[in-house]
């Protein structure tokens, strides 16, 4: 029992210590819409390089294979970037952009479902 509550606390004392880190590197939005529900972490949550990991499901929490995802970064005063993201799995894609300045952005998905179907959505995000 004295193993296994240490192990505990052990644990315990390792995800105090790691999860401000990841909360300051990473910005973790959920945007969805009637069609698509999207989780997306953009890393790091900074101005420079970014990668943005995108798991889509559908409605009812299932994973949802699209046909195409592209990724779009919009500020006030600031040219939009936009990209196509790669596929990194069924339900998984992946994007890399430039962030030229800190500020609150908005995020903006283009989930192609199928040939017809296709969900726009977005969400602000923070980039410190």
């Amino acid at each position: 029992m004295r193993v296994v509550h240490r192990l505990a606390l052990g644990i315990l004392a390792l995800s105090l210590v790691a999860a401000p880190v990841a909360a300051d590197d990473s910005f973790f939005t959920h945007l969805h819409t009637e069609m698509a529900m999207a989780n997306v972490t953009v890393t790091p949550a900074r101005a420079g390089p970014v990668e943005i990991m995108i798991q889509l499901e559908t409605m009812d929490e299932k994973p949802l294979t699209a046909k195409a995802v592209s990724v779009t970064l919009a500020m006030a005063g600031a040219k939009p970037a936009s990209v196509a993201a790669e596929r990194r799995s069924d339900d998984t894609w992946h994007a890399r952009l430039s962030v030229p300045k800190a500020g609150q952005w908005m995020l903006g998905l283009g989930i192609a479902i199928s040939d017809s179907d296709k969900v726009s959505v977005e969400a602000p995000i923070v980039i410190k």
